[in-house]
């Protein structure tokens, strides 16, 4: 099989490990095979691919989207390193309001599934980073929602204490006023 997965404290979210072909020209690898993630629980079909570019010290998150258009990710970063993060938004799992984090970066190539009903975001932890994800579902404006980077409930260990945040991330609100709004996944 062209990939190892290691489940996370969060049962459900997965470090994907894929068999990396090296030799004098460069490396080969496949990033994704349906059958290989379905036999491993992932049945989710990948509907949109994104790629973006951020600066170190970018924190890009922490978001989702609402139903019915809640979103599962499986990210990558192509260039540099990156600081990645779920946080688990499902009322009703014994992982509530906790996070996983995982370095994901070119070197290990790595890839972290990101299962609906979670929170996600990245720290560019490199002088540029380059981000791919897949999604499970379209990008929906309306519907999208975020939590506050460093909502002190949760208490993520990020990398550093001054990121670059949009205006957007800056005000995200707290886990609590997610749970006062309804805005998390029952």
């Amino acid at each position: 099989m062209p990939f190892e997965f290691e489940e996370k404290s969060i049962p459900s979210v997965l470090l994907v490990k894929p068999q990396v072909f090296k030799d004098d020209r460069g490396f080969f690898m496949e990033t994704y095979v349906k059958k290989d993630f379905k036999g491993e629980g992932i049945k989710n079909e990948f509907v949109q691919d994104n790629h973006s570019r951020s600066k170190q010290r970018v924190l890009r998150g922490l978001h989702f989207q609402k139903k019915p258009y809640t979103q599962a990710k499986l990210v990558r970063c192509l260039k540099g390193k990156i600081f990645d993060v779920a946080v688990d938004l499902r009322e009703s799992s014994d992982t509530f309001g906790e996070y996983i984090h995982a370095i994901l970066s070119e070197e290990n190539k790595e890839q972290l599934y990101i299962p609906r009903g979670f929170a996600h975001g990245f720290l560019a932890l490199s002088e540029e980073a380059e981000v791919a994800y897949k999604v499970d579902n379209d990008y929906a404006p309306d519907y999208e929602v975020g939590l506050i980077w460093n909502d002190p409930q949760i208490d993520i260990d990020w990398p550093i204490d001054d990121p670059i945040l949009s205006d957007k991330d800056k005000k995200w609100p707290t886990l609590e006023d997610l749970v006062e709004k309804e805005e998390i996944f029952s």
